[in-house]
């Protein structure tokens, strides 16, 4: 194995960040260390500035768990969604997936994960309580739009879900199988994905 000799602590402090980040190796990092010191001054500290001030400023819906820019974000503070469908997405990518396909005007619930022993993560860790808390508080609420990836972790949370909203008189449904077994739903072609959601069916298992 070969170690990478570098010519100053502070530049190898920043490649050891950099390659912390998913998918990107030390020679990735050492790339884009090497090319943001080349920049001018005032554009690395615009790098830098925005990268703090999506960690301090972004905000979190109170609604739904997406990201926003205020408390309430823009989707479900629209008054021309359809609020009587709740979508449950595991994460934000596929919040953004889904409204690239311009097939649903519903509302939605980001989870932060799914439930997956192997990783440690349980229904405590995600944000089924407060989708529990918004069926039960919130009138209204006709349909819960379960467009999980179809894997086992995320069909084992759908059948949680599905058990925790069976005391209510709601509507629950998933994802047409347009989506092949197994795959990660923000891989999906828009197309597949849109014909998915249009032709979703009652929630079984």
């Amino acid at each position: 194995m070969s170690f990478q000799t570098y010519p100053s602590a502070l530049l190898e402090a920043t490649v050891n960040e950099f390659a912390k980040l998913p998918g990107i190796g030390r020679k990735t990092a050492l790339r884009l260390v090497l090319y943001l010191l080349r920049q001018p001054t005032s554009d690395v500290e615009k790098f830098g500035n925005t990268l703090l001030r999506l960690k301090h400023e972004i905000h979190y819906c109170k609604e739904c768990h997406n990201i926003s820019d205020t408390d309430v974000c823009s989707i479900c503070a629209d008054r021309g969604r359809d609020r009587a469908i709740i979508c449950v997405v595991e994460n934000i990518k596929d919040v953004m997936s889904i409204e690239n396909t311009q097939q649903y005007k519903g509302l939605y619930h980001v989870l932060g994960g799914i439930i997956s022993p192997m990783e440690g993560i349980g229904p405590s860790d995600l944000e089924i309580e407060s989708l529990i808390e918004r069926v039960s508080q919130k009138g209204g609420i006709q349909e819960i739009f379960l467009a999980l990836s179809p894997t086992m972790e995320g069909d084992t949370t759908a059948y949680y879900i599905y058990r925790k909203l069976a005391p209510f008189s709601i509507a629950i449904t998933t994802i047409a199988r347009g989506i092949a077994i197994g795959n990660e739903l923000e891989y999906a072609d828009e197309i597949t994905l849109g014909r998915s959601i249009v032709n979703r069916t009652v929630f079984t298992y």
